[in-house]
């Protein structure tokens, strides 16, 4: 077996809730696009001010590191009625700049998979699609940063 097929197997087995997520805002990864790649999997709801604040941190590394080794992939898992729909999840997610997909999941049906208990929470797998770090909370960008950064030196 390949090292890319064992990788994708790999990525399709730690991500097997989020790749089958029914609903997204813009592309839906796969597990192709996600193997070999050190990957944050951010969960928030729009409206929450803490969930805001870890964005700017999660735009400079998305924009700052190459696409080839890092990956950002959102769940959107709404506190209220308003941050339910979709038009609102779109409208928001445009003002605050995120570029990357994001599911919706307004059933919490990936918040229950992946063990969420708090917004923002931040998962963080490594190239083999382990999970390595597990952040809640704002105000530990540098936390986030230094966690990729040591992923993605390791090979």
């Amino acid at each position: 077996m390949s090292g890319f097929v064992a990788a994708v197997m790999a990525v399709s087995a730690a991500f097997a809730p989020l790749l089958h997520a029914s609903a997204w805002v813009g592309t839906a990864p796969t597990a192709e696009r996600l193997a070999n790649k050190v990957v944050i999997v951010d969960v928030f709801t729009f409206d929450c001010i803490n969930c805001k604040h870890v964005v700017p941190e999660l735009r400079r590394l998305h924009a700052g590191l190459p696409a080839a080794d890092f990956a950002i992939v959102g769940i959107h898992s709404p506190e209220t009625p308003y941050e339910r729909d979709r038009a609102s999840v779109v409208q928001n997610l445009q003002a605050q700049g995120i570029t990357w997909p994001v599911a919706i999941d307004n059933d919490f049906a990936l918040w229950h998979a992946y063990g969420i208990q708090y917004w923002p929470t931040q998962l963080i797998f490594d190239r083999h699609g382990r999970l390595r770090k597990t952040i809640v909370g704002e105000g530990q960008d540098d936390a986030v940063a230094a966690t990729v950064r040591q992923l993605l030196n390791e090979r």
